[in-house]
């Protein structure tokens, strides 16, 4: 009998394991500035902070680097990304042309079940803004373009989206505190959600970029401040 007979590589995704569960209160830490831009992460520290080994914190570190929240400086060691407009704006173009394709392309081809989930997600999103939950706007925002790219059929286009998500996060976090942006974003997720349902794929385009244009610009009016008030600090 062969000795892979009867046995299971399969694992249990049932429970999350402890660097996981690590790697999403880092992440969280970072996104909601509880560590600052430009800020150490000391490993030792982090290990008393966070209650696991020192193994589990560098694996953890070097994952957030691939995601683009960490960044290993020379003689420093590993310290939060700071948050660059030229790179930012890169990240909205991306957006731009990936999000309103899939939005025309969902429109068109979705079922009718995809679209209504869309619009409850898009219910609870405004709901959570409503709140304050800003976490629950975050976690619910990534829901709906999931759902949006499935209901288009673009797979690959989804992955690349899924590679930049945590810097996407990072962004989003800082745009929806903004005062206003509660109100601004429910209209225009309100006319996405409208096209979506209509089934008109242009609207849908538009109002997707659109959408994405103007948080681009709030982005880059704050991380512009950001920089003059760290440059008013160094000088």
């Amino acid at each position: 009998m062969s000795s892979k007979e009867g046995s299971s590589l399969k694992i249990d995704r049932s429970v999350k394991t402890l660097r996981e569960l690590t790697l999403e209160k880092m992440r969280d830490a970072i996104l909601s500035a509880y560590f600052k831009p430009g800020e150490r992460l000391v490993e030792r520290t982090l290990c008393d902070e966070l209650g696991v080994s020192r193994s589990i914190v560098r694996e953890v570190l070097r994952h957030l680097e691939t995601e683009g929240l960490v960044e290993s400086i020379p003689h420093q060691g590993p310290v939060v990304a700071t948050l660059d407009a030229d790179k930012a704006a890169q990240i909205y173009e991306i957006r731009a042309l990936l999000e309103g394709h899939a939005a025309r392309l969902c429109a068109e081809r979705a079922d009718s079940t995809l679209l209504e989930q869309l619009a409850v997600i898009n219910s609870q999103i405004q709901a959570a803004f409503r709140l304050g939950d800003f976490h629950g706007v975050l976690e619910q925002t990534s829901a709906f373009y999931e759902l949006m790219f499935q209901g288009s059929g673009q797979t690959m286009a989804w992955e690349i989206v899924q590679s930049l998500n945590a810097r996407i996060n990072r962004l989003r976090a800082m745009t929806i505190s903004s005062t206003g942006r509660a109100v601004e974003a429910a209209e225009e997720m309100r006319l996405l959600v409208d096209a979506l349902l209509k089934r008109d794929a242009q609207a849908a385009h538009d109002a997707s970029v659109a959408h994405v244009q103007r948080v681009a610009s709030i982005a880059a009016k704050k991380l512009t401040e950001l920089a003059e008030n760290k440059a008013e600090l160094g000088a």
